[in-house]
Parts: C-alpha cells; sequence; structure tokens
C-alpha cells in the first residue's frame, strides 16, 4: 500500500463521525480496547495528559505541549480534527507522524480492523496510542473528541484531567442542558488523578464535585485563584503578533505572559493551563518560569496550530478562526466588534446542517455584510438554505457557494482598511488556500 491507499482505507471503508454525523457515534468503548489489546495496549506504555470540554481543548492542548517541548521534554500530542492533513492529529514535538508510520500500521492491522470494523476515530486513537508508545515519548497530550465518557480516547489512565468548559454543542449526542453535558465530560475524571475545571459554572460545578469525590481525584477549580487579564497586542523583533496577559494567582510565579494564538478568548483558557502546569510540577516535572514563558509565546511555532484566530491578511484584515458553536461565535463576534470601529465588517459564513443555528445566529452581528458559502463535505448545509434562514434573523448577505471563492468575493468589496472574518464552521476554514 502507498500512503494515498492507507489514508482512503482509513477515510472511507469505516465511519467517521466527521464525515457522516451521527451514523459514526458509537456509546461504547470496546472496539478501542480491542484493537488497543490487538497492539499489546500501548497506552499503558507512555505518562498522558487528558483534555476534555466545548471550546479551548485544543488550544490548551497545544499550550501544554509547547511548554512540555520548551522544558526537553518528548511530547506527544493527539488532536482532532485536522484542518489540512490526517497527518496534523497525531505529533511528537510538533512534527506530524510521517506517512511510513501510516502506512505501515494499516498494511500491518488491516485483517484485523477490517474484522473488527472499529470507526475511523477508533483507528486513529490506537494509531496515535501505538506511535507515541514506540517512538517512547515521555507525555503524550490526549484531546478527547465531541465526549468524555464513551470518547475513544477514555482509555487511558493519565497523570491530569483537564476540563476546560462546557457549552451547548452536539447535545443530540450529549444531553440538551449544562449539567448533562458536563456529566460526559466529566468521564474522563479518572481513580487518584488530579483534575482541573478551566471554568466554573454554576450549572456544572456540582457535576465535577461528585464525580471527582466518587473517584477520589482532587479538584481545582482554576479560575478561582488564578485570572487572566488580556493587556493588549505586542510585536517581536520579527515583527510576529503576540497578544498580552496580566496573570494573578499563578503558583508558578508569573505575573506576565504573552501568547502567539491571537483569540482574546485564550484568556479564558490561560487559568487551567497555568493551573495544569502548577500540579506538574508538584508532581517533579521541574518546568521554569522561562520554559513556561517560551512555550506560550511559541505555540504555533513549536505545534503548528492553525485555524485559531489565524491573520490571512493585512489589508484587509482578514481572520479565520474555527469557533462554531453558540459560546464560540459569541467570543468570536466579541473581539471582530472590537477592531471593527469604523470598519464595514464581511462575514464568510458556513455552517453544518446538524447545528443549533438559531442560537448562533443571535450572536452574529447584523451590521455586517454576509457572503454565505458552503464547504465540500455531506454534513455542510447548502449555502442558500443558510441565507435564507439567515435572512430570518436580520443576517443579509449573498451566496457564492465555494468557499475560496466567497472569501475572494468579498476582498474584492472591501477596502483595504475593511474587516473579513471567515468561519462558522471547522469545514470552512479547512478549505481556506491561503491557511
Amino acid at each position: 500500500m502507498n500512503y494515498q491507499s492507507s489514508l482512503d482505507f482509513l477515510l472511507q471503508a469505516l465511519p467517521m463521525f466527521q464525515r457522516v454525523g451521527a451514523s459514526a457515534f458509537k456509546k461504547d468503548l470496546s472496539n478501542t480496547l480491542k484493537l488497543c489489546a490487538h497492539l499489546g495496549d500501548p497506552q499503558t506504555r507512555f505518562k498522558s495528559i487528558h483534555i476534555a470540554g466545548t471550546n479551548g481543548k485544543g488550544s490548551t492542548a497545544h499550550s501544554l505541549a509547547s511548554v512540555l517541548q520548551e522544558a526537553g521534554f518528548k511530547t506527544g500530542l493527539y488532536t482532532s480534527p485536522h484542518l489540512k492533513s490526517f497527518r496534523e492529529r497525531i505529533k511528537i514535538n510538533g512534527l506530524e507522524i510521517p506517512e511510513s508510520e501510516v502506512i505501515s500500521f494499516v498494511e500491518a492491522n488491516k485483517s484485523f480492523l477490517l474484522a473488527l470494523k472499529p470507526s475511523f476515530f477508533e483507528m486513529t486513537v490506537a494509531l496515535s496510542f501505538d506511535y507515541f508508545a514506540r517512538m517512547g515519548v515521555d507525555y503524550a497530550i490526549v484531546e478527547t473528541g465531541m465526549g468524555g465518557r464513551f470518547d475513544s480516547t477514555n482509555i487511558i489512565h493519565p497523570i491530569l484531567s483537564i476540563i476546560t468548559n462546557i457549552g451547548f454543542d452536539h447535545e443530540q449526542f450529549l444531553g440538551d442542558s449544562l449539567d448533562k453535558i458536563a456529566f460526559e465530560k466529566a468521564g474522563i475524571i479518572k481513580e487518584n488523578v488530579p483534575v482541573v475545571i478551566g471554568q466554573t459554572q454554576p450549572e456544572t460545578t456540582e457535576v465535577f464535585q461528585n464525580k471527582a469525590l466518587e473517584n477520589k481525584a482532587s479538584l481545582t477549580f482554576a479560575d478561582k485563584s488564578i485570572q487572566a487579564k488580556f493587556n493588549g497586542y505586542s510585536t517581536d523583533t520579527s515583527g510576529k503578533r503576540r497578544i498580552d496577559y496580566d496573570i494573578v494567582g499563578s503558583s508558578i510565579g508569573l505575573q506576565k505572559v504573552q501568547l502567539d494564538l491571537l483569540g482574546s478568548y485564550q484568556a479564558k483558557n490561560l487559568p487551567g493551563i497555568l493551573s495544569a502546569l502548577g500540579i506538574l510540577n508538584e508532581m517533579g516535572l521541574q518546568i521554569d518560569d522561562k520554559q513556561v514563558s517560551a512555550g506560550l509565546a511559541n505555540i504555533v511555532k513549536n505545534t503548528g496550530l492553525k485555524g485559531r484566530w489565524q491573520i490571512l491578511q493585512e489589508n484587509p484584515l482578514t481572520i479565520c478562526d474555527t469557533g462554531h458553536n453558540m459560546d464560540g461565535i459569541q467570543e468570536i463576534v466579541g473581539q471582530l466588534m472590537s477592531l471593527k470601529q469604523e470598519r464595514q465588517l464581511y462575514m464568510v459564513l458556513g455552517m453544518v446542517k446538524d447545528k443549533d443555528h438559531q442560537k448562533v445566529f443571535e450572536k452574529l452581528p447584523k451590521e455586517a455584510i454576509y457572503i454565505f458559502c458552503e464547504a465540500d463535505q455531506p454534513r455542510s448545509m447548502p449555502a442558500e438554505s443558510l441565507q435564507t434562514l439567515a435572512a430570518g434573523f436580520g443576517l443579509n448577505g449573498t451566496v457564492v457557494s465555494e468557499v475560496n471563492a466567497a472569501l475572494a468575493d468579498a476582498k474584492r468589496r472591501a477596502s483595504a482598511e475593511d474587516l473579513i472574518f471567515i468561519g462558522g464552521s471547522t469545514f470552512v476554514v479547512a478549505e481556506i488556500n491561503e491557511l
């Protein structure tokens, strides 16, 4: 087999939630356990940190991986979904898994996979764990998919669990209230394993307290002791942009940090990140302030993270972001409004069918000019249907179905002083040629 045929086997031969939606979702870890047993239980051969949450878990995972790399640890990173390349999901010290490793995994296990019929996600998790174990990583940062309790990654026994926040997303699978969703995410809490909660929310606090008590797990609500305050933008000597934050209450002693992730919503992720680093130091990792600072200032450089408040062009200022649920869109709109001032805002927007569109539309600015598009995959809502629904909320615009054509149309219409945003769906951001 070559790389493309191996990838086709993973992507097309078996169900994949990212492509087909509900039919690929399982409330069962048995396939993952059987597959990893077949591989010699690689998940038991490295130390791991497990991260769940509705928003912020990807940024948190990449941030921690960057800091651990700066501290000299061989660091695995498993995240999903990918934007441009499948290999983005599995990295060691920022380097994507080689094509040869994907080929050899499929070739060696194809008969077993065909007999077991695991999902795409189950296969990918097993591939990542097998790769991390064989490469001898010191630590693996493992991000859940959409849930926690029945997420395929939840066969690990980590040294630390982190839950970033709870919001409304994937309600058809996780529940229609914050406490129900929190219960699913809390499934990553393990016996005697410390857990960090990034954001305290009244609807979910008791859920986490009960689960931690049941598992004799020490529980830390990070934002009760650590605050991160946005303190403006800065640039380094090479002209690279960063955001400055003032820090209060961190046990690692830092009072200021810079992030090269430019979404101001990272202020909500920082308490959990810094709290986790403090706990890791208590475990003996001995990560110093300089390594923390360097790791947070170079997340994109160290890990290759894409699509988080990524600036594609300066004039007009063109930004993309993968935020796609109500809370994510609310944070995005808040930052766009702070940048907008006298500028005309163009919103290049595409969404999937199985979202609560009403909750998202209610957060979007009516004064923006909309260009509705659709990503080239089955879950996308047709751009014309999106335009019709949006009009009912006073959001008016035109249809240019293909993503890059829609972005090009916005650039043609915008002046150099205007502001363009492209997003609404991870799939839309993934199709941007400039990414």
